[in-house]
């Protein structure tokens, strides 16, 4: 018999890492491309493995923040904090076991920096082992009709204020044309509530950006995505798919009963 791919290693979560971020750089550099970098995008890469993201003026975490750092790199700690501090963002560092060292934490806390939460990344076969269940329709977003419908689903499920839907919705229309990506919307009776994403990067599916009406949740809609995505996944090929989530979250639960386990959790650092 022979083994299997998803024994935990460092590979595997290098893999992992590669495609979550290349996932956010995608989505960074859409909003790059707006006339004049209102949202103040900006990124900056020490070597092969360590990428600083940053949104001046998008508080969003996802933007804001250090990837790849490893044990050893201690020294790479202080520029990255000054290049946060001269262009106005409040960057934090992602600490991933197997790469962290404690050097690496005696350096952050030096540098004014604690320890602030915890993300679980998850790890599966492509190969859901349950069925979407009656009553929700999910559609992979093929037409300007459907992402119109995806949108108003998106704005309910991340509750963004009235006023802003029609810019947000104008940063994420690009998302329908982009390589690599499969947006899904899910129906209850015949409404848009919920939606997910799927991006494929080197032969790794990353699950993304799952968003639920809040007066839909707790209805099934978070794991009929998963489950639609898996089947997309297994269809396009691909080694594994992954995800994040916050530890314990429901969103995590609903990702183990889909059959993906965690692969690492990894230690959010944030500035005092």
């Amino acid at each position: 018999m022979s083994p299997s791919p998803l024994i935990s290693s460092l590979s595997l979560i290098h893999r992992m890492i590669e495609a979550e971020l290349a996932y956010t750089m995608a989505r960074m550099q859409i909003l790059e491309g707006i006339p004049e970098n209102p949202i103040g995008i900006a990124y900056r890469r020490l070597n092969d493995n360590v990428v600083a993201l940053a949104a001046r003026h998008l508080p969003s975490p996802s933007f804001n923040k250090v990837v790849g750092l490893r044990a050893g790199q201690e020294r790479d700690v202080q520029p990255l904090v000054e290049w946060y501090r001269d262009i106005g963002a409040q960057g934090r560092f992602e600490m991933v076991p197997g790469d962290f060292g404690v050097g690496l934490g005696r350096e952050l806390a030096l540098r004014g920096y604690f320890q602030s939460g915890f993300h679980a990344a998850l790890i599966g076969e492509p190969d859901p082992p349950t069925a979407i269940p009656n009553g929700i329709i999910v559609e992979q977003v093929t037409d300007a009709a459907m992402m119109e419908d995806y949108l108003d689903a998106y704005v309910a499920g991340w509750s963004i204020a009235s006023e802003h839907h029609e810019g947000f919705k104008e940063n994420v229309r690009p998302w329908l044309a982009q390589l690599g990506w499969s947006l899904y919307l899910a129906r209850i009776d015949g409404r848009a509530v919920a939606t997910a994403t799927l991006y494929v990067h080197g032969a790794v599916g990353y699950l993304a950006d799952a968003a639920t009406d809040p007066a839909f949740r707790r209805r099934g809609l978070h794991a009929a995505l998963l489950t639609q995505r898996l089947h997309a996944a297994k269809a396009a090929g691909v080694d594994f798919v992954c995800s994040g989530a916050d530890f314990l979250s429901p969103g995590h639960r609903n990702m183990e009963r889909v059959g993906m386990r965690v692969l690492f959790i990894r230690s959010i650092w944030s500035p005092l």
